[in-house]
């Protein structure tokens, strides 16, 4: 053929989780006087209504974002704030029965606006609402033009239902309004408060609806969600501490249980921490508690290799216990690897070391946690003191995680029932699982594994569709095992949906929310609808999270 054909320059596809550093960038493009979303912002709007979220992408690049989540008809037309709406710029209120879809991000590449971007983007919400039956689609609009009308001379605004009005009329413009006017939204009032940080709105919102056309919206719900299967099988190793000879026969005891675990076609296998206490069993002497770290510290690179080459070949994901492992800067994090099928390592540090870490072996805490990427969906890593902490596990699940992988070691009965109950609770409370492994056995010659106490086992939310005890599967206490459970993660949706409770939709984020210090990653401005144009917003809470 003489003729030769074009590539097609613009994509509009659901966002992924490869989207997500580039979704920050452009966030942080178009509005260039505010920092980014925080990646695990990103990664939660992606994990928690992976359906509602769309890129456009111009000529391979990525210009345009929009995040929408389903809620109930009662939310979505209250009165009620941005974070309220949101679960703080996470999406983590999504409600999989709702009827109603909400829109709270829309961002467009300052440099490609007037190529309608947005009303892509607007068009992908349109289609999905109409394929899933829903009532219609609401979003909070801004009006940057309300605050410099109440200065006018002339054509003066009153109050922000006089600026609306006067909109309409068209006796002022207001480019953002406009444009959802003409992708068919009409206004239903005025909210108040909606984002603080919207100065030129002066924190005011129109309540923006578009209805389907091809259901009744005053009809009863119809929306229920199915009983489905959606399983994973999860192996928690209980792990005995034995003398070794060296690392090859170290990494020979843990590839046993690899191996097993694979036989019975386990997704994950979770080790205890601190499990590779035992290579300094091969040391000729006991070492000092600085010598024994430096001595560990040598291996992480083979254990990382051995892990991952692992996971590969037995084609299981590892959650890699705990390691003490030397930072750049010089200092000791105890860290837990995850090494994936895929290929690909993660890392997650202790938030909390324990008195005795820091004083023995003067080990310091990490500043950052997010969920990991699986092929089983999101999940989350809390090394044994952490799940004593429930903002943490709180902030892994409104990133989207489902299961809580919680490595321990635990000397006493009264340590191991202390993260045991912990954990139990941060199942309850966030309506996730929760596995937790950890060692047994002593090593009389190595520091910090003097004895040992543990009972792995895989916890459960407390409703119909799971265990009768919130257990899935334990261990007997003190020995050596494997133990294997089948979950569903259906039923962690339908249970958050339908459940007796309801823990993460009843939070009130009217009263609290969880902000972190450490400004890790890039932080944005959760700006609502902005249509294609707009004026950023500022104020001392316009980064959300942390």
């Amino acid at each position: 053929m003489s003729e030769t054909r074009r590539k097609a320059r613009l994509e509009v596809r659901q966002a992924q989780a490869k989207d997500v550093r580039a979704i920050a960038d452009l966030v942080r493009r178009a509005y260039d006087d505010l920092p980014a979303y925080t990646h695990g912002e990103i990664r939660g709007q992606l994990n928690n209504y992976p359906d509602g979220c769309f890129i456009a992408k111009l000529d391979g690049k990525l210009v345009g974002y929009c995040a929408s989540i389903r809620l109930s008809q009662q939310l979505a037309l209250s009165d009620h704030s941005w974070d309220e709406v949101t679960g703080n710029g996470f999406g983590s209120r999504h409600n999989p029965k709702g009827e109603w879809l909400y829109g709270y991000e829309m961002c467009v590449d300052p440099k490609v606006r007037g190529t309608r971007i947005g009303r892509r983007l607007y068009e992908e919400r349109r289609a999905l609402a109409e394929r899933l039956d829903l009532k219609g689609i609401v979003f909070g609009g801004r009006m940057p033009g309300y605050a410099r009308a109440l200065r006018r001379k002339t054509n003066r605004a009153e109050n922000p239902q006089d600026y609306l009005q006067k909109v309409l009329d068209g006796k002022i413009h207001d480019p953002v309004l406009r444009f959802q006017l003409a992708n068919g939204f009409e206004p239903q009032g005025v909210i108040a408060g909606y984002l603080p940080e919207d100065k030129p709105s002066l924190a005011n919102a129109v309540r923006m609806v578009w209805r389907n056309p091809y259901v009744d919206s005053d009809a009863p719900s119809k929306h229920r969600l199915p009983r489905d299967v959606e399983s994973v099988r999860i192996a928690t190793c209980q792990l005995q501490a034995r003398a070794v000879s060296g690392f090859e026969e170290f990494i020979k005891q843990i590839e046993y249980f690899v191996d097993v675990a694979a036989d019975y076609e386990a997704d994950f296998i979770v080790f205890p921490e601190l499990f590779t206490l035992m290579l300094l069993s091969a040391e000729p002497e006991e070492l000092k508690p600085a010598e024994a770290i430096a001595a560990l510290s040598r291996y992480t690179p083979r254990i990382r290799t051995a892990l991952s080459e692992m996971a590969l070949n037995y084609n299981i994901n590892i959650i890699g216990g705990s390691h003490p492992t030397q930072m750049d800067d010089g200092d000791i994090h105890n860290v837990a690897y995850v090494c994936l099928r895929d290929g690909s390592i993660h890392a997650q540090e202790k938030i909390h070391p324990t008195s005795n870490e820091a004083y023995w072996w003067n080990i310091k805490g990490g500043d950052s946690i997010d969920a990991i990427q699986t092929d089983c969906g999101p999940i989350g890593v809390l090394i044994c003191y952490d799940s004593e902490f429930p903002e943490l596990a709180r902030r892994l699940v409104d990133e989207g995680a489902r299961i809580i992988f919680v490595p321990f070691c635990t000397d006493s009965r009264q340590g191991y029932m202390r993260v045991r109950y912990c954990s139990a609770a941060r199942a309850i409370e966030n309506q996730c699982y929760v596995v937790l492994s950890g060692n047994v056995g002593n090593l009389p010659n190595v520091a910090n594994i003097d004895i040992q106490y543990a009972q792995s086992c895989i916890l459960t939310p407390c409703d119909f569709p799971f265990a009768r005890d919130g257990i899935a599967a334990e261990a007997s206490e003190n020995v050596e095992t494997l133990t294997i459970s089948d979950v569903n993660l259906a039923d962690l949706s339908w249970a958050r949906a339908e459940g007796t409770v309801q823990n993460l939709a009843d939070r009130r984020f009217d009263l609290y929310r969880i902000e972190w210090d450490k400004r890790v990653g890039k932080i944005s401005a959760p700006i609502g609808e902005d249509g294609e144009t707009s004026a950023p917003v500022t104020g001392p809470h316009a980064g959300r999270g942390g």
